[in-house]
C-alpha cells in the first residue's frame, strides 16, 4: 500500500488523484498483465512517479496516470513473456474470485477487473505487448488512439492498426460470446454434480465434444502440463481426480470467477482455497475449462466461510 502523506496543519483535505483513480488503474494493469501481483507492483511504481511529478503541469491526472501505468505494464510484458515461455506447463492468469450471493453490477465487476473472463485473458497472452495494450486501452477502456500512441511511442495510425490486428486475433481465437448467466450456472452445477460422483456419462453430457482442459499448477501442484482435448479424455481425467478433489477434508463450492459462475475447492478446516475453475460455454455445453491450482496465484483469494 502507498504511504499516507501528512497534510500541513490547516491545509484543505483534497482527494489525491492517484487514490481517486486507484481501482481504475489497478483494473487497467490487471487486464494488461493478467496478474494482480504484477499489477500491484506497477501501481507502487506509478505512485512513486506521481509523487515526483510536477502536478501543476498535469492538466488531466487520470490520463497522465493511465499513460504511466501503461508504460510500466508495457515494459513488464516483455520480460513477463520470456518468463512465461519458461514456465512449467501452461501459464494461466491469476483468477479474481468473489462469493457474493447476488450478482454485482457491470460497473463493480469492471472496477475489480472481474468483467474480463479467464478465457479472454488467456487469449490476450497470445498478443504482442503493443497489440495487447492498444486493444485493452481502446476496446475496454475507450482511451483515444492519440493518447495510446503517446503511451506506446507510436503514431495514432500505427496504434489503430495494432488494435485492429489484436481485435481480429481475439475474435478468431477468443471464447464464444458469453452464455446467459443462468445457463452458465446450470452447466457449472451439472459439471460439479457429475464430478463429485466420478460420473463419466454425466460429464460427457455437459462437455462439448471438442472441449479443452487447461490447467496451471506452476510445477508446484500436480496438473496436466499441456491442454487436454476431447470430451472423453477430459471426462476420464476429471473422474480420475475425484479421490484427490473430493475428500472429507475438502469442500467444493460455487463462486464468481472473473464475473462468471465458477467452482473452487477448499480446506474445510481453514477455508483456504486450493483450486479455482472457470468455464466457457457454447450451446449449453462446456467448451473450455480453466483450472488454476498454483498456490502462488491463489494467495489473494479470501478463505471460504461456511455457516
Amino acid at each position: 500500500m502507498a504511504p499516507v502523506t501528512a497534510q500541513p496543519a490547516g491545509s484543505e483535505q483534497t482527494p489525491d488523484a492517484f487514490e481517486t483513480n486507484r481501482r481504475y488503474l489497478g483494473s487497467v494493469a490487471y487486464r494488461l498483465l493478467g496478474s494482480f501481483t504484477d499489477a500491484e507492483d506497477v501501481l507502487q511504481d506509478a505512485w512513486l512517479r506521481w509523487q515526483a511529478a510536477d502536478r501543476a503541469a498535469v492538466t488531466d491526472p487520470r490520463a497522465f496516470l493511465t499513460t504511466v501505468v501503461t508504460r510500466l505494464c508495457y515494459d513488464q510484458l516483455g520480460s513477463a513473456r520470456a518468463r512465461r515461455e519458461a514456465y512449467y506447463g501452461e501459464w494461466l492468469p491469476e483468477p479474481s474470485v468473489s462469493y457474493a450471493s447476488a450478482p454485482d453490477s457491470p460497473a463493480e465487476l469492471a472496477e475489480r477487473g472481474e468483467s474480463v473472463s479467464l478465457a479472454l485473458l488467456a487469449v490476450l497472452e497470445q498478443l504482442t505487448p503493443a497489440e495487447r495494450a492498444a486493444f485493452v486501452l481502446h476496446d475496454v477502456f475507450a482511451v483515444g488512439f492519440e493518447d495510446i500512441a503517446a503511451s506506446l511511442d507510436r503514431t495514432p495510425d500505427a496504434t489503430r492498426q495494432l488494435a485492429s490486428r489484436a481485435r481480429r486475433r481475439v475474435r478468431d481465437g477468443g471464447p464464444h460470446p458469453g452464455a446467459d448467466p443462468a445457463e452458465h450456472r446450470r452447466a457449472v452445477e451439472a459439471f460439479a454434480a457429475a464430478s463429485t460422483k466420478g460420473d463419466i456419462l454425466g460429464l460427457m453430457e455437459i462437455l462439448d465434444p471438442d472441449v479443452v482442459w487447461h490447467a496451471d499448477g506452476g510445477g508446484i501442484v500436480r496438473a496436466a502440463a499441456r491442454p487436454v482435448h476431447g470430451a472423453d479424455r477430459v471426462a476420464r481425467l476429471v473422474a480420475g481426480l475425484v479421490d484427490r478433489w473430493f475428500t472429507p477434508e475438502l469442500g467444493l463450492g460455487h463462486a464468481t470467477v472473473n464475473g462468471e459462475p465458477g467452482l473452487l475447492w477448499y480446506e474445510k478446516a481453514t477455508g483456504a482455497v486450493g483450486g479455482v475453475m472457470a468455464f466457457t460455454l457454447a450451446g449449453g455445453r462446456i467448451t473450455e475449462a480453466y483450472i488454476v491450482v498454483n498456490p502462488e496465484k491463489l494467495t489473494r483469494i479470501s478463505p471460504v466461510t461456511t455457516p
